[in-house]
């Protein structure tokens, strides 16, 4: 098949696309990381690096889009949020004025692992009905450590089973995107004549609430709204 890589082949194309970064040949290493990606061999290793080709080359849209991408799927990369920080310091827009009632969860999953919740959720939870089959087949005098244990694994798998909870909320409701045109023109209604309300440009991490039609409507870090192109904005 034409559109697959074995191992060895998409090893042998990041490699090739890392030789054309490391000799600023940033056109060639974005075309490898890209064939990768189109011939299903991603990760967030592909994502960081090809984050940076873009960024290399000015393409702030793009370069956000992808290091986000990377983040999304748990890369950890050193220089990740490095990246991340020059490609925002390069930006046109510098939105202030935060909402105070912006949104708990989303924030609580992004400085949590989803991954992670997940397996101490799981752990901690068949530990603790592990724990009292165990507990109920011992014999009174020699159930205090065993009942303590599994005290202790349901207080663990609570918190971590609601935090789990709010991961796959928020993976299921909340949309994040990316302004990807130079200037984006946010309008009050989702037609093409329609009054302008703002401006954004390539680069900004905005909300994605709803779409109809070639229309979708954004939501600002500061909470202002308005609807705008949909080729305009990508999703993370």
């Amino acid at each position: 098949m034409s559109g697959y890589y074995t191992p060895e082949e998409a090893q042998d194309v990041f490699l090739k696309a890392n030789e054309a970064y490391a000799r600023e040949d940033y056109a060639a290493a974005q075309q490898g990381y890209e064939k990768l990606l189109s011939h299903g061999h991603g990760g967030p290793d592909v994502l960081y690096n090809l984050g940076t080709a873009h960024l290399a080359r000015g393409d702030l849209g793009r370069a956000v889009l992808a290091l986000e991408q990377a983040k999304k799927e748990g890369g950890r990369a050193p220089d990740l949020e490095a990246n991340l920080a020059v490609a925002r310091a390069r930006q046109v827009d510098k939105v202030v004025g935060a909402t105070a009632d912006e949104e708990f969860l989303p924030r609580v999953t992004a400085a949590t692992n989803g991954v992670a919740v997940a397996w101490t959720f799981l752990a901690a939870w068949v530990a603790a009905f592990a724990l009292v089959l165990l507990w109920r087949a011992l014999r009174p005098g020699r159930r205090t450590v065993v009942g303590i244990l599994a005290a202790l694994s349901f207080v663990v798998a609570i918190p971590s089973g609601v935090l789990l909870a709010a991961h796959v909320w928020v993976d299921e409701t909340v949309h994040e995107a990316v302004v990807l045109a130079p200037t984006l023109v946010a309008r009050e209604l989702p037609q093409p004549g329609a009054r302008s309300i703002f401006e954004v440009h390539a680069g900004l991490k905005v909300r994605l609430l709803e779409e109809t039609g070639r229309f979708v409507r954004i939501r600002l870090p500061n909470g202002l709204e308005g609807w705008a192109e949909r080729e305009g904005v990508a999703e993370i």
